[in-house]
């Protein structure tokens, strides 16, 4: 299984982590994901891009890599 890491900007408070967590979580492939205001930690299958465009998609403004 492997691990991948998110950087972002622009998360302000824990909402949005919880949604980030939350839309990460649904993804196929991806097992655990621990979430924190810079950055997240992603366990699984799920290929790099997936992650970034699952956030993206939130529309929260939230600048990923």
């Amino acid at each position: 299984m492997a691990q991948q890491s998110l950087t972002f900007k622009g998360v302000t408070n824990t909402e949005q982590v919880n949604r980030i967590t939350t839309a990460l979580m649904m993804l196929d492939g991806v097992e655990s994901a621990e979430v924190g205001r810079h950055g997240a930690e992603v366990e699984g299958k799920a290929h790099h891009q997936e992650l970034v465009k699952a956030v993206e998609s939130l529309k929260m403004g939230i600048e990923v890599k």
